[in-house]
C-alpha cells in the first residue's frame, strides 16, 4: 500500500477504531514518506453494515457518506483514501460515490494479497511449504449461519461451517 504513495501528498485512511487507534498506517506511511499528511477516520459501523449484508441499503449510504465528509472535512486536500479493512471494497460503490472526483481510493486488501505473492516467489523455501491442495475447514464460535453468509460474500462461493465450543 505504502509504495503506491509516490504521488500522494494527502493520505486519507478509513479503517475500524482498532486501526485507527493504533497509528499504524500514520507511522508506516510517515517512515517513508515523511512528507504526506495522513489524516485517519474510525467507520464503526461499516464492517457491521457488510457483515449483516446491507452494504446496498439506504442505512450505509447515511454512514459511508458521513465518514468520508467527515475526513474531507478534516483536510480537504486529501488526493488518496486507503481502506484499511478488508471489509470495506464490499461497500465501494458507495465509496467512489461520495468521494470528491480525482481522489483515489486504494483498498489495501489487494496490496496485501500481491505482497503475500511476491513474499513467496522471494522466499521458494516458504512457498514450497504452503499446501497446494488442501481442504479447507471453517470452525466458528460464532452462529455459524451468519459466518456463513459473511464468508460467502467474501469468498463467492458455497461453504460447509462447523460451530465449535472453546474450552
Amino acid at each position: 500500500v505504502i509504495g503506491s504513495l509516490t504521488n500522494s501528498r494527502h493520505v486519507g485512511v478509513l479503517a475500524t477504531e482498532g486501526t485507527i487507534k493504533s497509528e499504524s498506517y500514520t507511522l508506516e506511511i510517515q517512515k517513508l514518506h515523511p512528507d504526506i499528511q495522513v489524516t485517519g477516520v474510525a467507520c464503526p459501523f461499516w464492517v457491521p453494515l457488510v457483515e449483516y449484508n446491507e452494504a446496498d441499503s439506504p442505512g450505509a449510504d447515511y454512514f459511508v457518506k458521513k465518514r468520508i465528509d467527515q475526513i474531507m472535512r478534516l483536510d480537504p486536500q486529501i488526493d488518496t483514501i486507503i481502506l484499511g479493512c478488508t471489509h470495506y471494497p464490499l461497500l465501494m460503490p458507495k465509496i467512489l460515490k461520495y468521494l470528491p472526483a480525482g481522489v483515489r481510493v486504494i483498498p489495501q486488501g489487494e496490496y496485501v494479497a500481491e505482497s503475500l505473492k511476491q513474499y513467496l516467489e522471494r522466499h521458494p523455501q516458504m512457498e514450497a511449504k504452503c499446501s497446494k491442495d488442501a481442504t479447507v475447514r471453517y470452525l466458528t464460535t460464532e452462529n455459524p449461519d451468519k459466518f456463513k453468509e459473511s464468508a460467502q460474500l467474501f469468498l463467492h462461493e458455497s461453504i460447509d461451517v462447523e460451530n465449535i465450543t472453546l474450552g
